[in-house]
């Protein structure tokens, strides 16, 4: 299975649309064809973020994922990394990407170091299909 670490960002469009690359990853998890990397501070972002009212996602679903990624993803534990970031708390994801040797997905490439394990969604699709 290829290594992930999936950016919050990716879950919010997958589960606002069920069509698109973001999707496309999504189902790749549920097909077990990839393997999503994590660690505490990423899993508390995605509750806390999918939970957010403004965003309107059902309990339902923010609890099936947190309890697919829990059960079927892989716990990592990491070193902060020192490298400079633009934001903060994109630090996590990166930190989990090099520690598993995985590809980081993000919608937000420029906020991290231009590095070949970071890559979009549509990257990811065109290099793995």
């Amino acid at each position: 299975m290829i290594r992930v670490v999936l950016d919050t960002n990716i879950i919010v469009s997958a589960f606002w649309s069920e069509k698109g690359s973001a999707a496309d990853i999504l189902r790749m998890f549920a097909g077990k064809k990839i393997l999503p990397c994590y660690n505490a501070q990423i899993m508390a972002e995605y509750k806390v973020v999918l939970s957010r009212p403004k965003l309107a996602f059902s309990r339902a679903k923010v609890g099936i994922f947190i309890n697919s990624m829990r059960a079927n993803g892989l716990p990592v534990s990491v070193r902060p990394s020192t490298i400079e970031f633009v934001d903060e708390t994109d630090r996590k994801f990166y930190d989990v990407a090099k520690e598993c040797n995985a590809t980081l997905i993000t919608g937000n490439t420029r906020h991290y170091p231009d590095e070949p394990l970071i890559v979009t969604p549509a990257q990811f699709l065109a290099e793995k299909n």
